[in-house]
């Protein structure tokens, strides 16, 4: 591993351990559905290790709960989770276009909303490290939260568990808020989407429609309306990423 790596490495483990912090307070509830379906903690634990992502599991885990088939379950996991597929194809273009596959596919295992956020967010172009030492604390923090859960979430109060799930909205927030307020384009387009799946959350018209349908199509929704009203030129867009690299090296 090079300096440079090293330094993404060590920087990514620092940004990732409030979100492995707030991974093991959300993976309380998951683990008390694990246990409802009838899940040992170690399976759980080995669940939430493979399958990083709160709505995907709990309905893998409500799926299971139900005895429904192998099929049915992948397929249901599938749909709530495929907005990370977009997620991770707009993360590829934070990468270096030499940047091997073996790469892309390790940083895609484990793409959730706050480490897409954090990786987005770096300035010019994203080691594959700096999302790799983020993972490496998640994933930790997720299953172990999933484990502890089977064992200890019933002895807990249940508002309790939903206090410490707050913490992990907030960290969100503190993602979202520096940028916005660099860039009034980014600005707006937060506020867009908070408004826009308030909406959708209330109106009847979406009401039968899973909440990573609406997800997905809200983001390609407003991505389309900023790229067309807010184009940012190829020349313009390498500029300000090798300036961002040169302050970073700096």
């Amino acid at each position: 591993m090079t300096t440079e790596n090293k330094t993404c490495f060590q920087h990514g483990i620092r940004d990732g351990c409030p979100i492995a912090l707030g991974y093991f307070a959300v993976a309380f509830t998951l683990g008390i559905a694990a246990r409802n379906a009838g899940l040992s903690a170690l399976q759980a634990l080995i669940a939430s290790a493979l399958n990083n992502a709160s709505a995907g599991e709990y309905a893998g885990f409500s799926l299971i709960a139900a005895g429904s088939t192998y099929l049915e379950t992948a397929i249901m996991t599938l749909v709530v989770n495929a907005r990370y597929l977009l997620m991770s194809c707009a993360l590829s273009q934070k990468l270096k276009p030499e940047t091997p596959l073996r790469h892309r596919m390790a940083i895609a295992y484990d793409v959730t909303d706050e480490i897409f956020g954090i990786c987005v967010a770096q300035p010019g172009h994203l080691n594959p490290w700096y999302a790799y030492g983020a993972i490496a604390v998640a994933i930790p923090g997720w299953a172990l939260g999933t484990y502890f859960g089977v064992i200890m979430g019933n002895v807990l109060p249940t508002r309790v568990v939903s206090a410490l799930s707050v913490g992990l909205y907030g960290m969100f927030l503190a993602i979202i808020i520096p940028p916005g307020r660099k860039n009034r384009v980014i600005a707006g387009l937060v506020a867009s989407g908070f408004a826009s799946s308030f909406l959708v959350s209330r109106l009847r018209l979406f009401e039968n429609i899973s909440t990573g349908a609406k997800t997905i199509a809200l983001t390609i929704a407003l991505a389309l309306i900023a790229a067309v009203l807010f184009p940012v030129s190829t020349e313009e867009s390498e500029k300000q990423e090798g300036q961002e690299e040169n302050r970073h090296e700096t």
